[in-house]
């Protein structure tokens, strides 16, 4: 961890300048509030951690304005409007640089001829660039990386280890694809001839615009024809499954392990929670919300919100998952009911 002053946390979120006895106080870190020590900063984002945070070590705290801390505390108090953001920035402050290859073309990376390299390119051992491949300025190439021919890859981009990029991709700038993601398969088609699967052609492509991060071990296929797209500023988690000609809108979050199948298209700042699995030829509009582990039969509407399989508005599926828990309940109930009315029949 880097060592820095509290002053220089305070300067980083905009704070008024501390006392000098606190300002020249060394920290080394940010931890939990139960894990806290003397020379980290922590944080709380509501009322009920102030049980932890009567008990914190910290060295200062990073409290949302609106959560009632006691006074008098001896700790320093940097209160924010918007906790989470305040810690990404501190967060910042401490993160160690990324471990990139140095710039230059290491002496066991395969590059064909015809490729192309930008400025200040760094390409790491076992990487293959295939014919026709055009990479931009100051893009890092990690170890055993492949991109195939006839590939585009903006500026200031990272592929980190192992990622596969297919023939034909175009990827946008500041693009990062975490390791052992594939990019480009083939979609996943078959036709049944009477005999057997017969494979259909994918002859399409995927484009990924400018910002987009990819996790690690996540496969995204090229379409059948014309293109799957990732829009601008979309994060997506490790291991999801995005299938043949999906179009995925700007400023998207896919949470780990969802399945995306074909001709999906999702509109701008969709929000998917984990293990959603979403069929083929579905529309989600725009700022949509879909929770966790849920199954998305039917269209969705813009800034909808949904839950449950199949799934349905998300308070009528709470409500609904209510009116499945008493079911052994209400099944008891019918049973004595009944039992009552077979009794009345045999005294008529």
């Amino acid at each position: 961890m880097s060592r820095m002053t509290l002053a220089d946390i305070a300067a980083a979120l905009n704070q008024p300048p501390l006392a000098h006895a606190h300002a020249s106080r060394v920290v080394t870190g940010i931890a939990a509030l139960v894990d806290a020590g003397p020379s980290d900063v922590t944080m709380i984002a509501s009322d009920a951690y102030l049980k932890q945070f009567a008990k914190t070590n910290a060295a200062a705290v990073i409290a949302q304005r609106r959560v009632r801390l006691p006074t008098n505390t001896g700790k320093v108090i940097f209160a924010v409007d918007d906790v989470e953001k305040a810690v990404a920035d501190v967060l910042t402050l401490f993160a160690p640089p990324v471990q990139r290859p140095e710039p230059g073309i290491d002496t066991a990376a395969r590059i064909c001829d015809l490729a192309r390299l930008g400025p200040g390119c760094a390409i790491g051992p076992n990487a293959v660039i295939g014919r026709g491949a055009q990479l931009g300025s100051r893009v890092s190439i990690h170890a055993g990386v492949v991109i195939g021919d006839d590939c585009s890859i903006g500026d200031d981009c990272d592929i980190y280890p192992n990622v596969v990029i297919r023939e034909r991709v175009s990827i946008g700038n500041r693009v990062a694809i975490h390791a052992g993601s594939v990019i480009g398969s083939d979609g996943f088609g078959y036709r049944w001839d009477g005999r057997q699967h017969l494979k259909v052609p994918q002859i399409g492509t995927v484009i990924i615009e400018d910002d987009v991060e990819i996790g690690s071990c996540v496969c995204i296929d090229r379409a059948k024809f014309g293109s799957t797209r990732i829009g601008r500023g979309t994060k997506i988690d490790n291991l999801v499954q995005i299938a043949h000609n999906v179009q995925i809108g700007p400023h998207s979050i896919i949470v780990g392990q969802t399945g995306i199948a074909g001709s999906v298209k999702l509109g701008t700042g969709v929000v998917l929670g984990g293990q959603t699995a979403v069929r083929d030829h579905i529309t989600i509009g725009d700022g949509a919300m879909v929770a966790a582990r849920s199954a998305i039969a039917n269209n969705v509407p813009a800034k909808a919100t949904v839950s449950g399989m199949p799934a349905l508005p998300h308070r009528q599926s709470l409500r609904e998952q209510a009116a499945f828990r008493r079911l052994p309940e209400l099944i008891v109930q019918v049973r004595k009911m009944q039992e009552e009315i077979d009794r009345l029949k045999k005294k008529a």
